[in-house]
């Protein structure tokens, strides 16, 4: 099998309430790339998060009681801890500069998946919050690009988050439609005839951290990327099936 990874370069920067799929197959035509079946498009969450409305400038935010004492115990800024609470559903860990919880889409990372970089800020700052449902997001996306090309392709949502025990930072699926996300093999069997147990092969986070290592991570402005010859795997799943349930959390 022979994957492609094929970046769209020269898109503009988005803003709140850009029609994204108009712009980005706008561009596609006039750089004269067409899109196939199969492909899978992997879309950076800043842009998402932008197109939506999730920029917040840190002056109109008020932060309680609970978070500035909070920020005051781990040194950072109340406002980025208020909005840091309001976006997750539990304090995993807290230790000075560091503060790793449980968002409220399941996964579990560093601040709540806020970002402050690549942003237009406010006099006082500004924070970039997670889209409220990267799932649906995708699900629009792939069915309005399906509805004016006709291709039948993936929707992947991507972001950048650390691992445990693992140093720098990777691409992972937070947001996915019409593309097999888990591939689960239990029942399977190996080389030598071993029954699989507990092999999942968890093919979003795959593509998404080829596809994030084509975008980069500073100033290198390529937010989507076409990966080809992966294939759809033509699934229903969605991103929320990666996070591990509460009960088989051994590290709570």
């Amino acid at each position: 099998m022979t994957f492609e990874i094929l970046p769209i370069e020269g898109l503009p920067l988005f803003e709140e309430g850009d029609d994204l799929t108009r712009i980005l197959l706008h561009h596609l035509d006039r750089e004269g790339f067409e899109l196939r079946d199969g492909d899978i498009l992997a879309i950076a969450q800043k842009v998402i998060s932008k197109v939506e409305g999730r920029l917040v400038d840190l002056s109109d935010v008020k932060s309680s009681p609970a978070a500035i004492a909070l920020a005051d115990e781990v040194e950072k800024d109340p406002r980025i801890v208020e909005l840091i609470l309001q976006e997750s559903t539990d304090i995993v860990r807290k230790k000075l500069g560091v503060l790793i919880v449980r968002h409220r889409l399941g996964h579990v990372g560093a601040n709540a998946g806020i970002d402050q970089s690549n942003i237009e800020h406010g006099k006082e700052g500004s924070a970039l919050l997670l889209p409220l449902d990267p799932d649906l997001s995708a699900k629009r996306i792939q069915n309005a690009i399906e509805q004016e090309t006709g291709k039948e392709i993936g929707v992947l949502i991507t972001d950048s988050a650390n691992r445990p025990w693992r140093l720098g930072t990777v691409g992972i699926a937070i947001g996915a439609s019409h593309m097999m996300v888990l591939d689960d093999r239990r029942g399977g069997f190996d080389l030598h005839g071993r029954e699989l147990k507990i092999t999942m092969i968890n093919r979003a986070d795959s593509i998404a951290a080829m596809a994030t290592l084509a975008m980069g991570e500073t100033d290198e402005r390529i937010p989507m990327v076409i990966v080809r010859g992966t294939d759809t795997g033509c699934s229903n799943q969605n991103a929320a099936v990666i996070n591990r349930p509460l009960e088989d959390d051994l590290f709570r």
